[in-house]
C-alpha cells in the first residue's frame, strides 16, 4: 500500500502544469516595516507599520492618532517620498503637522469637508406640529363595531364615475387632442426638474473622502496616505460597504502605499493588516511643575496579521493573541526635553 507521501507526490505531479504545488502550504511572506518615528511603537510592532498595507488607528477623541500619524508621514518625507492627507472633517491643522516634522512641501492635503458648514455639525431640526402626535378619535362603523361607513353605502357614486372615465363624444363636438409627452432628446423647462434631496453633511464627506482615497491609490506614486475619518461619528463610519476597504487594500499592495485609516471605532475588519486601539491620553503629573507639559500615551495591538519572529523557526499554529501594549510621552514644545 502506497504511503501517504507517494500519494501525495503523484497528485502534485499530475496537477503539476494546472496547479503547481496544489498540496504544499506557501511560504509565509512578510512585507517590509516603515518606522512609525515613536521607540516605543517600533519595539511593540517590530518595526513599525506594514509597506503596501492598511493600518487602522481606533480610539476615543484627544488618544493620539493624529500624533501617530504626523510621527510616521515625518519619517517617510524625510525619505524624499510624497504623502497625501484625505480631510474629511476639516480637523487637519498645518502648523502642527510642521512641528511634527512634516514637510509641506511633499505633503498633499485634500480638504473634503464643506468650509463653512462641517461633517460633524448636528443635522438641523424640523419643528413637528403636535397635531402628528394626537390620535385621530375613532368612528364606530355601523356593521360588526368595526370602522367605516356602510358598506351599502360606498356604492354609491359609481355608476357617476363609471359614466365619466367611459364619456362618449357628442356628435358635434370635436374630440380632444391626445396628450403629449416631451420626446427624451427635449429638454424640460428648469422649473420642472425635480431635483433630488441634498445628502447629509456626513456621507456627502465620507463619499467624496472615499473616491479621493480611491483615486490617489490608483493613480499610484505616494509613499503614504492618511484617510482622516476619526471626527465623524461611528455610526456613519461604520455604513461604509466592506468591499470598498477590500478594494483599498489590493490597490495600496498593487502600488506599495501603506494607507493609515484614523477612525473612532474599526471598521475595516478584515481588510487592514495592522489595527491599534488607542485608549484615552492622561496628562502628565510631574513634581514641582504647575503648568501642562504633555500627555502620557498608550496604545494597544487589536490585530496584527503575520507579525515577524525573531527566529527563523515558524509555529504552523496561529500565536496566541496578545494584550500587551506600548507606553510613550508626548511633551509640549514649552516643555524642552527631558
Amino acid at each position: 500500500m502506497p504511503t501517504a507521501a507517494t500519494i501525495r507526490s503523484q497528485i502534485e505531479s499530475a496537477l503539476a502544469q494546472k496547479i503547481p504545488a496544489a498540496l504544499s502550504p506557501s511560504a509565509r511572506s512578510f512585507r517590509p516595516l516603515l518606522s512609525t518615528g515613536i521607540p516605543a511603537l517600533d519595539e511593540r510592532l517590530s518595526g513599525g507599520f506594514p509597506l503596501g498595507a492598511v493600518t487602522e488607528l481606533t480610539g476615543p477623541e484627544c488618544c493620539g492618532r493624529t500624533s501617530i500619524a504626523l510621527a510616521f508621514l515625518a519619517g517617510i518625507v524625510e525619505a524624499e517620498k510624497v504623502c497625501a492627507w484625505i480631510d474629511a472633517c476639516n480637523a487637519f491643522d498645518p502648523a502642527s503637522a510642521a512641528a511634527a516634522g512634516v514637510d509641506l512641501d511633499r505633503l498633499l492635503w485634500v480638504r473634503c469637508g464643506h468650509p463653512h458648514q462641517p461633517a460633524t455639525a448636528p443635522l438641523p431640526r424640523v419643528a413637528v406640529p403636535e397635531a402628528c402626535f394626537t390620535p385621530k378619535p375613532a368612528v364606530r362603523g355601523l356593521h360588526g363595531g368595526g370602522y367605516g361607513p356602510h358598506p351599502r353605502t360606498e356604492v354609491r357614486g359609481i355608476s357617476q364615475a363609471l359614466e365619466a372615465l367611459f364619456h362618449k363624444q357628442p356628435a358635434g363636438e370635436e374630440p380632444a387632442p391626445p396628450q403629449t409627452f416631451p420626446a427624451r432628446t427635449e429638454r424640460l423647462p428648469a422649473a420642472a426638474i425635480a431635483r433630488r434631496p441634498a445628502r447629509p453633511g456626513h456621507y456627502a464627506a465620507i463619499e467624496r473622502a472615499l473616491r479621493c482615497t480611491d483615486l490617489l491609490l490608483q493613480t499610484g506614486g505616494f509613499g503614504a496616505i492618511v484617510l482622516d475619518l476619526a471626527g465623524i461619528a461611528p455610526e456613519f463610519v461604520s455604513r461604509i460597504e466592506l468591499s470598498t476597504w477590500h478594494r483599498y487594500r489590493v490597490a495600496a499592495e498593487k502600488s506599495q502605499a501603506s494607507l493609515v485609516l484614523l477612525t473612532q471605532y474599526p471598521c475595516a475588519r478584515s481588510s487592514s493588516e495592522l489595527q491599534l486601539r488607542l485608549l484615552p491620553s492622561e496628562p502628565l503629573e510631574e513634581e514641582a511643575v504647575t503648568v501642562f507639559t504633555g500627555m502620557q500615551l498608550h496604545v494597544e495591538v487589536a490585530r496584527q496579521r503575520f507579525a515577524p519572529d525573531a527566529g527563523n523557526v515558524f509555529a504552523m499554529r496561529k500565536p496566541p493573541r496578545s494584550a500587551s501594549g506600548a507606553y510613550w510621552i508626548n511633551r509640549t514644545s514649552w516643555a524642552g526635553l527631558r
